[in-house]
């Protein structure tokens, strides 16, 4: 279930800063985001993967502690990141 290197380069050319940029918080949100929706839809299916649920929520508490971190540095980033992807502002 991970993603191909076509998707990662394209979300990367999306949200990073530079060309190459990985490591950015927006990238990785992004990328987390991505990865997020991937499992939800593979536990809809297989309701009992019970390994794959716990993935699932270590990947939301990751994306929930960038996203805390994004927030408190970049206010406006943090703004039109989650109106892009479509993320609740529950932070």
């Amino acid at each position: 279930m991970a993603l191909d290197s076509a998707k990662i380069q394209e979300i990367v050319a999306k949200y990073g800063r530079k060309e190459n940029d990985t490591g950015s918080s927006e990238v990785q949100i992004a990328l987390l985001t991505q990865r997020i929706s991937d499992l939800t839809e593979h536990l809809k299916t297989f309701s009992k993967d019970h390994a794959s649920r716990l993935g699932l929520l270590k990947l939301v508490g990751q994306r929930r502690r960038l996203m805390k971190y994004l927030k408190r540095t970049n206010r406006a980033g943090y703004m039109t990141l989650i109106q892009d992807l479509s993320i609740r502002d529950n932070i």
